[in-house]
């Protein structure tokens, strides 16, 4: 297994959010253009999709190498962007692109759902060394998690169907980040009440949500 080699504290940002960045900057020059490439015409938009697909693949094997692993939702969400960017550069159409969040959103519900009936706390199995909380705080996390990612893939499909490709590519690149943000913030009660007790606490108290 890779060893997790020591990096400066902005490489891991920059390789999470870099992609997605750099195809804002590429797509913003670009939305008003056509290019030809290979004989065909492209969008901004599918142009934008070309230099993404692979800075992303190659942002996630770097952040692989630097830290020595890399997270399920990291995968997939890599999964879904060269399959479905893919698909938008080869059939030269942005909505399948524009669909990748949906779907991300979609499974990520289902799974955690599929946990919730089967009892199976993997929420807790994956961010637990992270986030230290009893399971009943995992329980309820788990419920308002499922709840968050079908309503952003409703909006992101809100989004895409009502309003222009730009629109759609600023909520996509800031939106949705700060929907996430925001969401973690407004759980930051729940993290405090049903977190595990430190050594020397007995752990009793408040823990409603």
């Amino acid at each position: 297994m890779t060893e997790p080699r020591k990096m400066a504290p902005w490489v891991k940002p920059a390789l999470e959010f870099g992609p997605a960045l750099l195809f804002l900057v590429v797509f913003i020059a670009l939305r008003d253009k056509t290019i030809a490439l290979w004989g065909t015409d492209y969008q901004g938009f599918v142009i934008a999709t070309m230099v993404f697909v692979p800075v992303q693949a190659l942002a996630s094997l770097v952040l692989w190498r630097l830290t020595g692993k890399i997270s399920a939702m990291q995968i997939m969400t890599l999964v879904l962007v060269v399959v479905f960017g893919g698909m938008t550069a080869w059939l030269n159409d942005p909505k399948f692109l524009e669909m990748k969040p949906t779907i991300l959103y979609l499974f990520f519900a289902a799974i955690l759902g599929l946990s919730l009936i089967l009892r199976k706390n993997w929420l807790q199995m994956v961010l637990s060394e992270a986030l230290p909380m009893k399971p009943e705080g995992w329980r309820i996390l788990t419920i308002r998690l499922v709840i968050l990612f079908i309503v952003m893939a409703l909006l992101n499909e809100f989004v895409r169907r009502t309003m222009s490709q730009s629109a759609w590519v600023y909520f996509k690149t800031f939106g949705l980040m700060i929907i996430m943000f925001a969401f973690f913030i407004g759980n930051a009660k729940l993290f405090e009440r049903y977190a595990l007790p430190k050594e020397g606490e007995d752990g009793s108290g408040d823990t409603r949500a």
